[in-house]
């Protein structure tokens, strides 16, 4: 187990760090992966998996852990505009009715221009947009194509949106 620890860290550690995880996070990090995997170990049926399983663990931590941090980003900016705001002057929490009117129209726009799209095209953006930092492996495994390939496919079909929301009054210029 020592040997599989030692040699398995560095790895970790880099797929922890890519994720844009800050130095002291991954320390931390890299050992909730390791105790998961002992609390965990009886559940891995091939031995050939192991490596897998941690490199999917240490992937989701990282995420979890980049999310946790810009929500934390967010509930501070929030707190920071709302100390900024002078006192008395009334706080706007809502958009003015027109603007949720355009927005909703915007969005509506949007979801009838995505469903023109080839179900491929869909499928594709659906999962990359799904995560803050998607898994190019994982959604080559689920849609049955190259590694190589999503990223050149998922330009050809934004491409395409692009093009179908472009003669539209609220997207584009007709």
């Amino acid at each position: 187990m020592s040997e599989v620890v030692r040699e398995t860290t560095p790895l970790l550690w880099h797929t922890i760090r890519s994720q844009g995880v800050d130095r002291e996070v991954a320390e931390d990090l890299v050992q909730g992966v390791w105790l998961s995997f002992v609390r965990n170990m009886d559940t891995i049926r091939e031995s050939n998996a192991v490596l897998q399983w941690l490199l999917v663990a240490a992937r989701r931590a990282a995420w979890e852990s980049v999310r946790q941090r810009r929500a934390e980003a967010a509930r501070r900016a929030a707190v920071d505009d709302l100390e900024t705001v002078t006192p008395g002057a009334a706080v706007a929490t809502e958009p003015a009715p027109d603007a949720r009117v355009l927005e909703s129209e915007r969005d509506r726009t949007l979801w009838e221009r995505y469903s023109l799209l080839p179900e491929r095209c869909q499928e594709l953006l659906r999962l990359v947009s799904l995560a803050d930092r998607p898994d190019y492996k994982h959604i080559a495994d689920a849609l049955d194509m190259p590694v190589g390939s999503i990223g050149a496919t998922r330009g050809r079909c934004l491409a395409k949106l692009r093009t179908l929301l472009a003669g539209d009054d609220v997207w584009g210029t007709s």
